[in-house]
Protein backbone atom coordinates (compact mmCIF):
# COMPACT_ATOMS: atom_id res chain seq x y z
CA UNK A 1 0.00 0.00 0.00
CA UNK A 2 2.65 2.47 0.78
CA UNK A 3 3.63 2.73 -3.38
CA UNK A 4 0.27 3.52 -3.91
CA UNK A 5 0.23 6.98 -4.03
CA UNK A 6 3.04 7.36 -6.06
CA UNK A 7 1.52 4.85 -8.69
CA UNK A 8 -0.88 6.98 -8.66
CA UNK A 9 0.76 10.24 -9.34
CA UNK A 10 2.75 8.50 -11.73
CA UNK A 11 -0.24 7.17 -13.54
CA UNK A 12 -2.19 10.33 -14.18
CA UNK A 13 0.60 12.88 -14.41
CA UNK A 14 1.94 10.41 -17.31
CA UNK A 15 0.72 11.96 -20.93
CA UNK A 16 0.30 8.63 -22.60
CA UNK A 17 -1.57 7.13 -19.37
CA UNK A 18 -4.19 9.85 -19.63
CA UNK A 19 -4.19 9.82 -23.45
CA UNK A 20 -4.94 5.70 -23.00
CA UNK A 21 -7.43 6.75 -20.23
CA UNK A 22 -9.50 8.68 -22.47
CA UNK A 23 -9.30 5.96 -25.43
CA UNK A 24 -10.43 3.31 -22.63
CA UNK A 25 -13.32 5.81 -21.43
CA UNK A 26 -14.67 6.53 -25.00
CA UNK A 27 -14.91 2.44 -25.52
CA UNK A 28 -16.97 1.82 -22.52
CA UNK A 29 -19.01 4.98 -23.50
CA UNK A 30 -19.77 3.09 -27.00
CA UNK A 31 -20.72 -0.11 -25.19
CA UNK A 32 -23.26 2.03 -22.44
CA UNK A 33 -24.71 3.64 -25.37
CA UNK A 34 -25.33 0.23 -27.23
CA UNK A 35 -27.04 -1.45 -24.21
CA UNK A 36 -28.59 1.18 -23.83
CA UNK A 37 -30.05 0.97 -27.32
CA UNK A 38 -30.70 -2.50 -27.02
CA UNK A 39 -32.55 -1.99 -24.03
CA UNK A 40 -34.95 0.42 -25.78
CA UNK A 41 -35.23 -1.59 -28.85
CA UNK A 42 -36.37 -4.51 -26.50
CA UNK A 43 -39.17 -2.57 -24.97
CA UNK A 44 -40.55 -1.45 -28.73
CA UNK A 45 -40.49 -5.54 -29.90
CA UNK A 46 -41.85 -6.42 -26.64
CA UNK A 47 -44.24 -4.19 -27.44
CA UNK A 48 -45.10 -5.16 -31.07
CA UNK A 49 -45.57 -8.82 -29.86
CA UNK A 50 -48.06 -7.80 -27.24
CA UNK A 51 -46.06 -7.83 -23.83
CA UNK A 52 -44.91 -5.18 -21.46
CA UNK A 53 -41.71 -5.41 -19.27
CA UNK A 54 -39.94 -3.10 -16.51
CA UNK A 55 -36.91 -0.93 -18.18
CA UNK A 56 -35.04 -2.59 -15.30
CA UNK A 57 -35.77 -6.16 -17.35
CA UNK A 58 -34.94 -4.74 -20.57
CA UNK A 59 -31.34 -3.61 -19.41
CA UNK A 60 -31.16 -7.72 -17.56
CA UNK A 61 -32.18 -9.59 -21.22
CA UNK A 62 -29.24 -7.49 -22.41
CA UNK A 63 -26.51 -7.99 -20.28
CA UNK A 64 -27.37 -11.78 -20.02
CA UNK A 65 -28.04 -11.64 -23.63
CA UNK A 66 -24.25 -9.77 -24.52
CA UNK A 67 -22.78 -11.50 -22.09
CA UNK A 68 -23.88 -15.09 -23.70
CA UNK A 69 -25.19 -16.06 -20.34
CA UNK A 70 -29.15 -16.24 -21.72
CA UNK A 71 -30.78 -18.01 -18.64
CA UNK A 72 -33.98 -18.28 -21.14
CA UNK A 73 -36.34 -16.86 -19.10
CA UNK A 74 -37.15 -14.09 -20.90
CA UNK A 75 -37.35 -14.93 -25.01
CA UNK A 76 -38.42 -13.15 -28.33
CA UNK A 77 -41.36 -15.32 -30.22
CA UNK A 78 -41.48 -13.45 -33.32
CA UNK A 79 -38.84 -13.86 -35.89
CA UNK A 80 -38.47 -9.95 -35.56
CA UNK A 81 -37.30 -11.04 -31.90
CA UNK A 82 -35.34 -13.70 -32.25
CA UNK A 83 -33.05 -11.66 -35.36
CA UNK A 84 -32.72 -9.01 -33.25
CA UNK A 85 -31.74 -11.24 -30.00
CA UNK A 86 -29.05 -13.02 -32.76
CA UNK A 87 -27.49 -9.17 -33.65
CA UNK A 88 -27.43 -8.46 -29.54
CA UNK A 89 -25.80 -12.00 -29.28
CA UNK A 90 -23.13 -11.63 -32.34
CA UNK A 91 -22.59 -8.03 -31.15
CA UNK A 92 -21.76 -8.81 -27.29
CA UNK A 93 -19.31 -11.50 -28.03
CA UNK A 94 -17.65 -8.88 -30.12
CA UNK A 95 -18.10 -5.98 -27.94
CA UNK A 96 -17.59 -7.74 -24.01
CA UNK A 97 -15.88 -10.85 -24.88
CA UNK A 98 -13.19 -9.53 -27.64
CA UNK A 99 -13.09 -6.27 -27.42
CA UNK A 100 -13.24 -5.23 -23.64
CA UNK A 101 -10.64 -7.36 -22.33
CA UNK A 102 -8.43 -5.94 -25.22
CA UNK A 103 -9.15 -2.60 -24.71
CA UNK A 104 -8.68 -2.90 -20.72
CA UNK A 105 -5.43 -4.67 -20.62
CA UNK A 106 -4.13 -2.70 -23.57
CA UNK A 107 -5.13 0.97 -22.29
CA UNK A 108 -5.59 0.33 -18.45
CA UNK A 109 -4.38 -3.08 -16.90
CA UNK A 110 -0.51 -2.98 -19.02
CA UNK A 111 0.05 0.81 -18.37
CA UNK A 112 -1.20 0.55 -14.09
CA UNK A 113 1.52 -2.58 -14.16
CA UNK A 114 3.96 -0.21 -15.64
CA UNK A 115 3.23 2.98 -13.53
CA UNK A 116 3.91 0.19 -10.44
CA UNK A 117 7.58 -0.64 -11.99
CA UNK A 118 7.97 2.62 -12.58
CA UNK A 119 7.32 3.63 -9.08
CA UNK A 120 9.30 1.01 -7.23
CA UNK A 121 12.16 1.77 -9.62
CA UNK A 122 14.46 4.59 -8.05
CA UNK A 123 15.38 7.60 -10.32
CA UNK A 124 17.63 9.24 -8.25
CA UNK A 125 20.18 8.41 -5.21
CA UNK A 126 19.99 9.73 -2.07
CA UNK A 127 21.20 13.44 -1.40
CA UNK A 128 24.44 13.08 0.55
CA UNK A 129 25.45 9.58 -1.84
CA UNK A 130 29.00 9.59 -2.73
CA UNK A 131 32.46 7.97 -3.27
CA UNK A 132 29.70 5.29 -5.27
CA UNK A 133 30.66 3.35 -8.81
CA UNK A 134 27.72 4.51 -11.70
CA UNK A 135 27.62 0.82 -14.20
CA UNK A 136 25.41 2.04 -17.20
CA UNK A 137 25.22 -1.07 -18.56
CA UNK A 138 24.96 -4.79 -17.05
CA UNK A 139 27.09 -6.99 -18.91
CA UNK A 140 29.87 -9.74 -18.35
CA UNK A 141 32.23 -7.21 -16.90
CA UNK A 142 29.82 -5.09 -14.73
CA UNK A 143 28.40 -8.37 -13.38
CA UNK A 144 31.88 -9.68 -12.30
CA UNK A 145 32.73 -6.07 -10.89
CA UNK A 146 29.53 -5.77 -9.28
CA UNK A 147 30.54 -9.00 -7.13
CA UNK A 148 33.83 -8.11 -6.06
CA UNK A 149 32.48 -4.37 -5.03
CA UNK A 150 30.15 -5.71 -3.04
CA UNK A 151 32.75 -8.33 -1.49
CA UNK A 152 34.38 -4.65 -0.15
CA UNK A 153 31.45 -3.02 0.63
CA UNK A 154 31.92 -0.19 -2.22
CA UNK A 155 28.25 0.71 -3.35
CA UNK A 156 27.55 0.89 -6.89
CA UNK A 157 24.14 1.72 -8.79
CA UNK A 158 23.52 0.23 -12.24
CA UNK A 159 21.79 3.48 -14.67
CA UNK A 160 19.13 1.91 -17.41
CA UNK A 161 17.23 3.12 -19.46
CA UNK A 162 13.88 1.21 -19.48
CA UNK A 163 11.49 -0.08 -16.77
CA UNK A 164 11.85 -3.76 -17.93
CA UNK A 165 15.17 -4.39 -17.29
CA UNK A 166 15.58 -1.74 -14.50
CA UNK A 167 12.56 -4.43 -12.79
CA UNK A 168 14.64 -7.80 -13.47
CA UNK A 169 17.64 -6.36 -12.70
CA UNK A 170 15.73 -5.29 -9.10
CA UNK A 171 14.39 -9.14 -8.66
CA UNK A 172 18.23 -9.95 -8.95
CA UNK A 173 19.01 -7.41 -6.18
CA UNK A 174 20.71 -5.06 -8.31
CA UNK A 175 21.40 -1.58 -7.11
CA UNK A 176 19.19 0.21 -10.13
CA UNK A 177 18.17 3.99 -10.98
CA UNK A 178 16.05 4.58 -14.22
CA UNK A 179 17.21 7.27 -16.43
CA UNK A 180 18.13 8.14 -20.43
CA UNK A 181 21.69 7.90 -20.56
CA UNK A 182 22.60 10.64 -22.90
CA UNK A 183 20.57 13.11 -20.60
CA UNK A 184 22.76 15.66 -17.72
CA UNK A 185 19.86 15.68 -15.82
CA UNK A 186 20.37 11.67 -15.12
CA UNK A 187 24.09 12.22 -13.86
CA UNK A 188 23.07 14.81 -11.85
CA UNK A 189 20.17 12.42 -9.80
CA UNK A 190 23.11 9.76 -9.94
CA UNK A 191 24.75 12.10 -7.84
CA UNK A 192 28.10 11.98 -10.29
CA UNK A 193 30.29 14.95 -9.15
CA UNK A 194 30.30 12.77 -5.93
CA UNK A 195 30.97 9.36 -7.43
CA UNK A 196 34.17 7.78 -6.90
CA UNK A 197 34.21 6.47 -10.66
CA UNK A 198 32.18 5.90 -13.79
CA UNK A 199 32.08 2.61 -15.74
CA UNK A 200 30.83 2.94 -19.31
CA UNK A 201 30.31 -0.01 -20.89
CA UNK A 202 28.07 -0.03 -23.73
CA UNK A 203 29.34 0.12 -27.51
CA UNK A 204 31.41 2.49 -28.77
CA UNK A 205 29.27 5.10 -30.30
CA UNK A 206 27.03 4.91 -26.97
CA UNK A 207 30.35 5.56 -25.00
CA UNK A 208 31.06 8.33 -26.42
CA UNK A 209 27.67 9.76 -26.24
CA UNK A 210 27.50 9.06 -23.02
CA UNK A 211 31.06 10.78 -21.36
CA UNK A 212 30.52 13.92 -23.35
CA UNK A 213 27.08 14.12 -21.37
CA UNK A 214 29.16 13.26 -18.49
CA UNK A 215 31.57 15.86 -19.04
CA UNK A 216 28.85 18.70 -19.28
CA UNK A 217 27.57 18.12 -15.12
CA UNK A 218 31.24 16.69 -13.71
CA UNK A 219 34.66 17.92 -15.02
CA UNK A 220 36.81 15.64 -12.63
CA UNK A 221 35.11 12.31 -12.20
CA UNK A 222 36.91 9.41 -13.43
CA UNK A 223 35.71 7.62 -16.28
CA UNK A 224 36.70 4.23 -17.48
CA UNK A 225 35.38 2.80 -20.61
CA UNK A 226 36.29 0.12 -23.05
CA UNK A 227 36.61 0.35 -27.02
CA UNK A 228 35.63 -2.29 -29.47
CA UNK A 229 37.60 -0.57 -32.21
CA UNK A 230 41.21 0.62 -32.38
CA UNK A 231 40.32 3.93 -33.83
CA UNK A 232 37.65 4.19 -30.53
CA UNK A 233 40.42 5.30 -28.61
CA UNK A 234 41.30 8.46 -29.39
CA UNK A 235 37.65 9.22 -29.99
CA UNK A 236 36.88 8.56 -26.40
CA UNK A 237 39.77 10.15 -25.25
CA UNK A 238 38.99 13.30 -26.75
CA UNK A 239 35.38 12.70 -25.66
CA UNK A 240 36.41 12.88 -21.95
CA UNK A 241 37.25 9.48 -20.83
CA UNK A 242 40.11 8.97 -18.24
CA UNK A 243 40.97 5.69 -18.97
CA UNK A 244 40.14 3.69 -22.49
CA UNK A 245 40.37 -0.11 -22.88
CA UNK A 246 40.58 -2.75 -25.66
CA UNK A 247 39.83 -5.30 -22.65
CA UNK A 248 39.61 -8.03 -25.51
CA UNK A 249 43.01 -7.10 -27.25
CA UNK A 250 44.49 -7.13 -23.50
CA UNK A 251 42.72 -10.94 -23.40
CA UNK A 252 44.68 -12.03 -26.18
CA UNK A 253 47.89 -10.52 -25.52
CA UNK A 254 47.84 -11.96 -22.31
CA UNK A 255 46.54 -15.52 -23.53
CA UNK A 256 49.83 -15.29 -26.28
CA UNK A 257 52.19 -14.50 -23.23
CA UNK A 258 50.92 -17.36 -21.36
CA UNK A 259 52.01 -19.78 -24.41
CA UNK A 260 54.81 -22.42 -23.63
CA UNK A 261 57.93 -21.05 -25.56
CA UNK A 262 57.48 -17.38 -25.44
CA UNK A 263 59.35 -16.96 -21.92
CA UNK A 264 60.49 -18.84 -18.60
CA UNK A 265 61.30 -16.11 -17.14
CA UNK A 266 59.38 -14.22 -14.72
CA UNK A 267 56.41 -11.62 -15.99
CA UNK A 268 55.57 -8.94 -13.34
CA UNK A 269 51.92 -8.69 -13.16
CA UNK A 270 51.81 -5.64 -10.07
CA UNK A 271 53.16 -4.39 -7.10
CA UNK A 272 51.86 -3.77 -3.81
CA UNK A 273 53.46 -1.80 -1.02
CA UNK A 274 56.99 -1.64 -2.65
CA UNK A 275 56.59 -5.55 -3.12
CA UNK A 276 56.27 -6.92 -7.29
CA UNK A 277 54.17 -9.70 -7.61
CA UNK A 278 54.93 -12.18 -10.72
CA UNK A 279 53.75 -15.05 -12.62
CA UNK A 280 56.35 -17.66 -13.53
CA UNK A 281 55.59 -20.70 -15.60
CA UNK A 282 57.14 -24.42 -14.01
CA UNK A 283 57.52 -26.24 -17.28
CA UNK A 284 61.49 -26.71 -18.46
CA UNK A 285 62.89 -24.78 -15.65
CA UNK A 286 65.91 -26.00 -13.03
CA UNK A 287 63.23 -26.69 -10.60
CA UNK A 288 60.41 -28.88 -13.10
CA UNK A 289 59.06 -31.54 -10.68
CA UNK A 290 61.11 -30.95 -7.64
CA UNK A 291 59.62 -30.18 -4.00
CA UNK A 292 59.70 -26.57 -3.30
CA UNK A 293 62.53 -27.02 -0.35
CA UNK A 294 64.80 -28.34 -3.03
CA UNK A 295 64.39 -26.18 -5.64
CA UNK A 296 66.30 -23.54 -4.05
CA UNK A 297 64.60 -20.47 -5.43
CA UNK A 298 64.44 -18.44 -1.99
CA UNK A 299 68.37 -18.81 -1.70
CA UNK A 300 69.17 -18.41 -5.36
CA UNK A 301 67.15 -14.93 -6.28
CA UNK A 302 65.50 -13.97 -3.07
CA UNK A 303 61.89 -14.57 -4.18
CA UNK A 304 59.46 -16.31 -2.12
CA UNK A 305 57.05 -18.95 -3.61
CA UNK A 306 53.88 -16.92 -2.41
CA UNK A 307 51.24 -19.29 -4.41
CA UNK A 308 50.76 -22.02 -6.82
CA UNK A 309 48.37 -22.18 -9.44
CA UNK A 310 47.62 -25.99 -11.28
CA UNK A 311 44.55 -25.71 -13.61
CA UNK A 312 42.57 -23.69 -11.65
CA UNK A 313 43.56 -24.83 -8.04
CA UNK A 314 44.92 -22.05 -5.91
CA UNK A 315 47.24 -23.70 -3.55
CA UNK A 316 49.46 -21.90 -0.91
CA UNK A 317 53.01 -23.68 -1.04
CA UNK A 318 54.70 -25.78 1.45
CA UNK A 319 58.23 -27.00 1.70
CA UNK A 320 56.78 -30.43 0.67
CA UNK A 321 54.99 -29.28 -1.81
CA UNK A 322 56.51 -30.43 -5.42
CA UNK A 323 56.12 -28.51 -8.41
CA UNK A 324 54.88 -29.46 -11.27
CA UNK A 325 55.36 -29.22 -15.00
CA UNK A 326 51.56 -27.71 -15.38
CA UNK A 327 52.20 -25.16 -12.30
CA UNK A 328 52.20 -21.55 -12.41
CA UNK A 329 54.40 -20.27 -9.53
CA UNK A 330 53.38 -16.32 -8.04
CA UNK A 331 56.30 -15.05 -6.63
CA UNK A 332 56.70 -12.16 -4.40
CA UNK A 333 60.17 -9.86 -4.44
CA UNK A 334 61.92 -7.04 -5.40
CA UNK A 335 63.41 -6.20 -8.78
CA UNK A 336 66.58 -7.61 -8.06
CA UNK A 337 65.08 -10.43 -7.06
CA UNK A 338 63.64 -11.00 -9.93
CA UNK A 339 66.69 -10.44 -12.10
CA UNK A 340 68.41 -12.87 -10.27
CA UNK A 341 65.48 -15.31 -11.11
CA UNK A 342 65.44 -14.68 -14.72
CA UNK A 343 69.43 -15.26 -14.70
CA UNK A 344 68.48 -18.48 -12.99
CA UNK A 345 66.31 -20.32 -14.84
CA UNK A 346 67.65 -19.03 -18.62
CA UNK A 347 65.79 -18.83 -21.54
CA UNK A 348 62.54 -20.70 -22.83
CA UNK A 349 62.61 -23.89 -24.46
CA UNK A 350 62.18 -23.21 -28.36
CA UNK A 351 59.62 -25.15 -29.92
CA UNK A 352 59.42 -26.71 -33.66
CA UNK A 353 55.96 -26.62 -34.10
CA UNK A 354 53.68 -23.50 -34.09
CA UNK A 355 51.48 -22.26 -31.20
CA UNK A 356 47.60 -23.20 -32.48
CA UNK A 357 45.10 -20.74 -31.93
CA UNK A 358 41.55 -21.22 -32.53
CA UNK A 359 39.60 -18.74 -33.86
CA UNK A 360 40.44 -15.84 -35.43
CA UNK A 361 38.31 -12.84 -33.86
CA UNK A 362 39.66 -9.95 -32.11
CA UNK A 363 41.12 -11.90 -29.09
CA UNK A 364 42.71 -14.78 -31.11
CA UNK A 365 43.75 -11.91 -33.48
CA UNK A 366 45.33 -10.46 -30.71
CA UNK A 367 47.16 -13.34 -29.73
CA UNK A 368 48.37 -13.76 -33.31
CA UNK A 369 50.16 -10.37 -33.59
CA UNK A 370 51.40 -10.76 -29.73
CA UNK A 371 53.12 -14.07 -31.21
CA UNK A 372 54.45 -12.38 -34.24
CA UNK A 373 56.31 -10.06 -32.47
CA UNK A 374 57.91 -11.99 -30.04
CA UNK A 375 59.01 -14.18 -32.85
CA UNK A 376 56.93 -17.68 -32.46
CA UNK A 377 55.51 -19.34 -34.91
CA UNK A 378 51.68 -19.79 -34.61
CA UNK A 379 48.28 -21.09 -37.00
CA UNK A 380 44.77 -19.73 -36.71
CA UNK A 381 41.89 -21.83 -37.07
CA UNK A 382 39.34 -19.71 -38.43
CA UNK A 383 35.82 -20.77 -40.51
CA UNK A 384 34.60 -17.32 -41.50
CA UNK A 385 36.84 -16.65 -45.04
CA UNK A 386 36.31 -12.75 -44.50
CA UNK A 387 38.97 -12.82 -40.95
CA UNK A 388 41.58 -14.84 -42.96
CA UNK A 389 44.26 -12.41 -42.76
CA UNK A 390 47.78 -14.21 -44.22
CA UNK A 391 47.25 -17.56 -46.19
CA UNK A 392 50.56 -19.07 -44.45
CA UNK A 393 49.45 -18.04 -40.49
CA UNK A 394 45.47 -18.90 -40.89
CA UNK A 395 43.71 -22.51 -41.85
CA UNK A 396 40.32 -22.12 -43.63
CA UNK A 397 38.54 -24.82 -41.62
CA UNK A 398 36.33 -25.25 -38.50
CA UNK A 399 38.06 -25.90 -34.81
CA UNK A 400 36.38 -29.04 -34.44
CA UNK A 401 37.45 -30.69 -37.72
CA UNK A 402 40.35 -33.07 -37.23
CA UNK A 403 41.56 -32.24 -40.49
CA UNK A 404 41.54 -28.65 -40.20
CA UNK A 405 43.97 -28.82 -36.82
CA UNK A 406 45.88 -31.46 -37.92
CA UNK A 407 46.28 -28.85 -41.04
CA UNK A 408 47.58 -26.36 -37.79
CA UNK A 409 49.99 -28.62 -36.22
CA UNK A 410 48.24 -30.03 -32.91
CA UNK A 411 49.27 -33.67 -34.04
CA UNK A 412 53.07 -32.14 -34.03
CA UNK A 413 54.94 -30.89 -31.05
CA UNK A 414 52.83 -27.80 -31.10
CA UNK A 415 53.25 -26.59 -27.56
CA UNK A 416 50.31 -24.85 -26.73
CA UNK A 417 46.57 -24.34 -28.02
CA UNK A 418 44.50 -21.52 -27.44
CA UNK A 419 41.02 -21.16 -27.87
CA UNK A 420 39.69 -17.69 -28.24
CA UNK A 421 36.26 -18.46 -29.20
CA UNK A 422 33.35 -15.75 -28.16
CA UNK A 423 31.41 -18.60 -27.07
CA UNK A 424 31.91 -20.59 -23.65
CA UNK A 425 29.53 -23.94 -24.91
CA UNK A 426 32.53 -24.07 -28.10
CA UNK A 427 34.98 -23.15 -25.58
CA UNK A 428 34.47 -25.95 -22.93
CA UNK A 429 33.78 -28.31 -26.48
CA UNK A 430 37.02 -27.76 -28.31
CA UNK A 431 38.98 -27.72 -24.79
CA UNK A 432 37.72 -31.81 -24.33
CA UNK A 433 38.34 -32.17 -27.91
CA UNK A 434 42.21 -30.97 -27.53
CA UNK A 435 42.72 -32.63 -24.48
CA UNK A 436 41.97 -36.34 -25.61
CA UNK A 437 44.14 -35.48 -29.01
CA UNK A 438 47.05 -34.08 -27.38
CA UNK A 439 46.75 -35.58 -23.61
CA UNK A 440 49.80 -33.42 -22.95
CA UNK A 441 49.82 -30.28 -24.99
CA UNK A 442 49.34 -26.85 -23.22
CA UNK A 443 45.54 -26.03 -23.26
CA UNK A 444 44.58 -21.79 -22.91
CA UNK A 445 40.92 -21.13 -22.69
CA UNK A 446 39.00 -17.97 -22.70
CA UNK A 447 35.68 -17.87 -20.41
CA UNK A 448 33.02 -15.09 -21.46
CA UNK A 449 31.36 -15.62 -18.03
CA UNK A 450 32.91 -15.73 -14.75
CA UNK A 451 30.71 -19.00 -13.98
CA UNK A 452 32.11 -21.45 -16.53
CA UNK A 453 36.04 -21.28 -15.16
CA UNK A 454 35.74 -23.92 -12.79
CA UNK A 455 33.78 -25.89 -15.96
CA UNK A 456 36.52 -25.47 -18.04
CA UNK A 457 39.55 -26.54 -15.78
CA UNK A 458 37.39 -29.44 -14.86
CA UNK A 459 37.55 -30.69 -18.46
CA UNK A 460 41.18 -29.90 -18.93
CA UNK A 461 41.89 -26.18 -19.73
CA UNK A 462 45.33 -25.30 -18.01
CA UNK A 463 44.94 -21.62 -17.79
CA UNK A 464 41.46 -20.05 -17.59
CA UNK A 465 41.82 -16.21 -18.73
CA UNK A 466 38.06 -14.51 -18.11
CA UNK A 467 37.10 -11.28 -20.25
CA UNK A 468 35.01 -10.17 -17.19
CA UNK A 469 37.60 -10.58 -14.53
CA UNK A 470 39.86 -9.38 -16.42
CA UNK A 471 38.13 -6.28 -16.58
CA UNK A 472 37.11 -6.59 -13.03
CA UNK A 473 40.15 -6.35 -11.78
CA UNK A 474 41.41 -3.83 -13.81
CA UNK A 475 38.93 -1.18 -12.52
CA UNK A 476 39.27 -2.67 -9.15
CA UNK A 477 43.05 -2.41 -9.35
CA UNK A 478 42.88 1.49 -10.72
CA UNK A 479 39.67 2.48 -7.97
CA UNK A 480 41.82 1.25 -5.09
CA UNK A 481 45.43 1.06 -6.23
CA UNK A 482 47.33 1.42 -2.80
CA UNK A 483 45.39 -0.84 -0.81
CA UNK A 484 44.26 -4.23 -3.31
CA UNK A 485 45.78 -6.00 -6.19
CA UNK A 486 43.72 -8.43 -8.03
CA UNK A 487 45.40 -10.82 -9.86
CA UNK A 488 44.12 -14.52 -11.53
CA UNK A 489 40.06 -15.46 -11.03
CA UNK A 490 39.57 -14.76 -7.28
CA UNK A 491 43.15 -14.10 -6.26
CA UNK A 492 44.60 -11.12 -4.33
CA UNK A 493 46.86 -9.36 -2.82
CA UNK A 494 45.85 -6.80 -0.27
CA UNK A 495 46.99 -5.04 2.49
CA UNK A 496 45.94 -4.74 6.01
CA UNK A 497 47.14 -3.08 9.65
CA UNK A 498 48.38 -5.35 12.05
CA UNK A 499 45.23 -6.08 14.30
CA UNK A 500 46.25 -5.96 17.80
CA UNK A 501 45.52 -9.37 18.79
CA UNK A 502 48.54 -10.42 16.36
CA UNK A 503 51.11 -7.73 17.83
CA UNK A 504 53.53 -8.86 20.49
CA UNK A 505 53.91 -12.13 18.75
CA UNK A 506 55.55 -13.87 15.94
CA UNK A 507 54.02 -14.88 12.62
CA UNK A 508 54.29 -18.15 13.71
CA UNK A 509 52.14 -17.75 17.08
CA UNK A 510 49.78 -15.99 15.20
CA UNK A 511 49.23 -19.16 12.77
CA UNK A 512 47.88 -16.53 10.00
CA UNK A 513 47.90 -19.10 7.01
CA UNK A 514 46.00 -22.05 9.64
CA UNK A 515 43.45 -19.58 10.20
CA UNK A 516 42.84 -17.78 7.70
CA UNK A 517 44.13 -19.42 4.40
CA UNK A 518 46.49 -16.06 3.55
CA UNK A 519 50.04 -15.78 3.47
CA UNK A 520 52.00 -12.59 4.49
CA UNK A 521 54.71 -11.88 2.02
CA UNK A 522 55.76 -9.03 3.48
CA UNK A 523 55.44 -6.15 6.87
CA UNK A 524 55.66 -2.89 6.14
CA UNK A 525 57.36 -0.94 9.52
CA UNK A 526 57.67 2.78 8.67
CA UNK A 527 59.70 3.16 5.64
CA UNK A 528 61.28 -0.31 5.25
CA UNK A 529 59.98 -3.34 4.02
CA UNK A 530 60.76 -7.04 4.79
CA UNK A 531 60.21 -8.88 2.12
CA UNK A 532 59.13 -12.84 2.93
CA UNK A 533 59.48 -12.65 6.47
CA UNK A 534 61.13 -14.87 8.91
CA UNK A 535 58.77 -16.82 10.95
CA UNK A 536 59.91 -15.21 14.22
CA UNK A 537 59.84 -11.73 13.02
CA UNK A 538 57.35 -10.10 16.08
CA UNK A 539 55.05 -8.01 14.51
CA UNK A 540 54.92 -4.33 15.90
CA UNK A 541 51.56 -1.74 16.63
CA UNK A 542 52.15 0.02 13.81
CA UNK A 543 53.43 -2.61 11.28
CA UNK A 544 50.99 -2.70 7.77
CA UNK A 545 50.87 -6.57 6.48
CA UNK A 546 51.18 -7.38 2.81
CA UNK A 547 49.01 -10.87 2.21
CA UNK A 548 47.78 -12.43 -0.41
CA UNK A 549 45.20 -15.07 -0.91
CA UNK A 550 41.63 -15.74 -2.75
CA UNK A 551 38.79 -13.84 -1.97
CA UNK A 552 37.62 -16.12 0.65
CA UNK A 553 40.75 -16.40 2.86
CA UNK A 554 40.60 -12.40 2.47
CA UNK A 555 37.21 -12.56 4.35
CA UNK A 556 38.12 -15.12 6.69
CA UNK A 557 41.30 -12.95 7.62
CA UNK A 558 38.83 -9.89 7.79
CA UNK A 559 36.59 -12.55 9.86
CA UNK A 560 38.85 -13.56 12.30
CA UNK A 561 40.85 -10.76 13.08
CA UNK A 562 38.51 -8.25 12.85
Amino acid sequence: MKYLPSQLIYFFQNKTMRINLRKLIKFLAVIVFTITSYSVLFHFIMEYEGRQFSWITGFYWTLTVMSTLGFGDITFTSDLGRTFSMIVLLSGIVFLLIMLPFTFIRFFYAPWLESQAQSRTPRELPEGTENHIIVTNYEPIAISLITKLSQYDLHYVVAVQDTQTATELLEMNVKVVIGELDEPETYLKLRVEQAALVFVNNDDMLNTNIIATIREVAESVPIITIADAFDSIDILELAGATHVFQFTRMLGVTMAHHSLGVSAQANIVGALGGVYIAEAYAAHTPYEGKELIESGLREKTGVIVVGIWRRGVFEIPRPQTVIHPNSILLLAGSNEHFRKYDDFVGSSRAYKAPVVILGGGRVGEAAAETLEEIGIDYRVVEKNRKSIKDSNKYILGDAADIHALERAGISAESPAVLITTHDDDINIYLTIYCRELRPNIQIISRAIRDRNISKLYSVGADIVLSYASMGANKIINILKPDEILMLAEGLNVFKAQAPASLTGKTLSENQIRRKTGCNVIAIRSGESFNINPDPTVKLQNDDELILIGTAEAEKNFKDVFS
